[in-house]
């Protein structure tokens, strides 16, 4: 079976993870795809295979004969898409031997259009997997998923000699309690990859160090009419606070490693307001910067208008995995290795966002990421070929076949 084969199937099962949740799964429906992939790999004849409490699937394939010295290489992706777009009723649309011109995505009125999309002109002649434009496609992450599968059953077909194998598709990637919950004993590889990025040539080893940031601003509310001197409108100063934060570093004026405040949600009235933000940068300095910005602001706000008047709650929640990896990057030149075995280029791009790697990383299992060959995650737009997933299917062999030298 090839792999955008079996991307069809996960994808119509209902994964999306949720923001308002604090258990994990944060949704029972992604224990649906952990179960059908528990039994896959039973029947691809992996050993080990394990669905624990929390939805996480693990499968192992034992070292060929001759191999048992060699490093276990992990294989991860995640089982969830994104909360705020809808991943249920997807309904997967082939575009065979693509043209280049502008795809039409069902009756949604959306379309995928060369002039908005450049890189379409590189899938010319591949076949396309798209949405019907009112759903995500959900290749971030089943695109993963299918890769490794597909990997593990050539492997198994084959009999292609290799060191012990550890695949584990984890929940709520989208949400970042990803690899939270991951059992490093259980899975018992010496270096691992997500299988969760874009471009096919990419390999990612640097994220963003991101944290949350709220500000809560407590008004003075007072008829209109005697106000003079005695009214603090709080959502007039949560625009204000807004507004002493640099404009050009927002997420849609910044690019490549350069870092953002992002206002992701706000609320107000006279009496209070909430102003909700993410903060990122790949460099460390930075990103203390940005942080000492906030409170410096909350500082301003409290000494302009009083005491207690903005309260900035600040909550860290990754780290740049290229902190850990920076000294052990053989584990990113193997990836590169077989980038190169599959005829591409390999290409170090950084993430702008986070992995399960981030986190795994930092628990003491090295994992960059490689890409999936998806393009326009976590909207309607998002699509991918049969061809890349192909071509990551071969990457994946190569990694492994590199692996024994």
């Amino acid at each position: 079976m090839r792999a955008y084969e079996r991307l069809i199937q996960y994808v119509q099962v209902h994964t999306a993870s949720s923001e308002d949740c604090d258990r994990t799964p944060t949704t029972e429906r992604q224990f649906d795809l952990s179960r059908l992939l528990a039994k896959e790999m039973e029947a691809l004849g992996m050993e080990g295979v394990f669905v624990d409490e929390y939805a996480y699937v693990y499968g192992f394939l034992p070292a060929t004969e001759g191999c048992e010295d060699k490093p276990c290489i992990g294989l991860i992706a995640h089982l969830d898409t994104i909360p705020d777009f809808s991943g249920e009723n997807v309904k997967p649309t082939l575009v065979p031997n693509y043209d280049g011109g502008v795809v039409p995505l069902g009756e949604s009125g959306r379309s995928l259009d060369p002039a908005q999309f450049p890189h379409l002109k590189k899938l010319i002649g591949h076949t396309l997997i798209t949405t019907d434009g009112t759903t995500v496609l959900g290749a971030d992450d089943k695109a993963g998923i299918a890769e490794i599968m597909t990997a593990c059953e050539r492997i198994a077909r084959e009999k292609l000699p290799h060191g012990r194998i550890a695949v584990c598709f984890t929940p709520d990637e989208e949400v970042g309690h990803g690899a939270a919950l991951l059992d490093l004993e259980r899975f018992g590889a010496d270096f691992a990859y997500t299988v969760d990025g874009e471009e096919i040539d990419e390999i990612n080893c640097e994220t963003f160090n991101a944290a949350g940031a709220v500000f809560e601003v407590k008004g003075f509310n007072i008829h209109p009419g005697s106000a003079k001197d005695q009214m603090i409108n709080a959502a007039l100063v949560a625009m204000e606070i807004n507004a002493l934060l640099p404009a050009a570093e927002r997420p849609e004026h910044t690019e490549d490693h350069e870092g953002f405040f992002h206002l992701t949600a706000m609320q107000g009235s006279v009496e209070k307001a909430e102003l909700h933000y993410i903060i990122r940068d790949h460099d460390a300095g930075s990103f203390a910067a940005r942080q000492k910005t906030l409170r410096q602001i909350e500082k301003f706000i409290n000494e302009k208008y009083g005491a207690g008047t903005a309260k900035l709650s600040i909550r860290q929640q990754y780290r740049n995995m290229l902190e850990k990896l920076e000294g052990s990057m053989q584990v990113v030149e193997l990836a590169e290795a077989a980038i190169r075995a599959a005829g591409l280029t390999p290409v170090r791009v950084p993430i702008r966002g986070g992995t399960d790697g981030a986190q795994l990383s930092f628990r003491g299992l090295l994992c960059p990421n490689i890409g999936t060959g998806g393009y326009c995650c976590h909207g309607p737009h998002e699509h991918i070929s049969a061809e890349n997933m192909d071509r990551v299917t071969e990457i994946l062999l190569h990694l492994i076949g590199l692996n024994l030298a």
